[in-house]
């Protein structure tokens, strides 16, 4: 049985998906950008603003559903380009400080809306 999780302190869905599915104890949360979900717009502040918002979405996204961070087990960040590894390692070691999840990095060519990194996370019970 799969359970559709929604919450308005992240942002909507900009297409027919859904912010997460949870599946057998294990939640599947979509991509997250940088977006404030009170304007829906990219936050400013290049890189290091974007990944701070993206996982703050993801981290509202699990709570909804009844995770938290320590649950994560597995994240896969696209970055619109590699220069920006480092700043982004920068922010997300502020949030997977200890027992970090397994991830993967990657550039992408571009994401919606024109952000610099998309980050999405699998959570397992």
């Amino acid at each position: 049985m799969k359970r559709i999780i929604r919450t308005s302190k992240a942002p909507s869905a900009i297409g027919p998906y859904s912010q997460a599915v949870e599946a057998n104890n294990t939640l599947y949360v979509s991509g997250q950008l940088g977006v404030d979900p009170s304007t829906g717009k990219l936050v400013d502040g290049g890189i290091k603003a974007q990944t701070e918002q993206a996982l703050r979405n993801i981290m509202a996204i699990l709570n909804e559903a009844g995770y938290s961070l320590v649950e994560v087990v597995k994240s896969t960040c696209y970055l619109t380009d590699m220069a920006n590894f480092s700043a982004m390692n920068e922010v997300y070691s502020r949030f997977y400080f200890e027992n970090q999840p397994a991830r993967a990095a990657f550039a992408v060519k571009e994401l919606p809306l024109g952000a610099l990194i998309e980050i999405e996370t699998v959570a397992a019970k």
